[in-house]
């Protein structure tokens, strides 16, 4: 069975552009955590699964957090901020594949992005993919700085 890497999602509002995110990570579940990004290749073995965690409360405060990010913030009144991520796997077991992050003013935006990235990126490889799937927020900015955000969790770990 393929580990589960946890693509979960968040909005915030707040003072600021980076209290907004800071936000936003708190409401995906992950605020507590130092984030190391990682680029977009899904090992082998893992699958994607949209779960939104709660690890606010594990008491892994400061700990390391791998993970593929997409975020967006936007202060201007009347605007959104949107944020995905899309991937494929192979079709073969045991799965491996591809994340993409995109971020936009619409969810179309988002979408058409993710797909047209996904598309390209799966032409020159022999592996046979399934479909494209994504998860996509978004967050209108009223008054105050919002931020919206998608995080695919790879793992998290202490320090030595």
């Amino acid at each position: 069975m393929d580990k589960e890497i946890e693509v979960t999602f968040g909005t915030g509002t707040n003072k600021t552009e980076l209290a907004a995110f800071d936000a936003a990570l708190f409401d995906a579940g992950i605020g507590n955590y130092n984030l190391i990004h990682l680029s977009s290749v899904i090992p082998t073995g893992h699958m994607p699964v949209i779960k939104k965690v709660d690890y606010n409360g594990t008491g892994e405060f400061g700990h390391k957090m791998f993970c593929v990010l997409s975020d967006r913030r936007e202060s201007r009144a009347g605007h959104a901020a949107w944020a995905g991520l899309g991937w494929v796997t192979t079709i073969e077991s045991p799965t491996q594949g591809l994340f993409v992050e995109h971020a936009g003013e619409t969810e179309q935006e988002v979408i058409d992005l993710i797909t047209k990235s996904l598309t390209g990126m799966v032409a020159y490889r022999k592996e046979a993919f399934g479909p494209i799937q994504h998860k996509v927020v978004g967050i209108a900015c009223k008054n105050d700085p919002v931020c919206a955000l998608v995080a695919a969790v790879y793992t998290r770990e202490g320090w030595k």
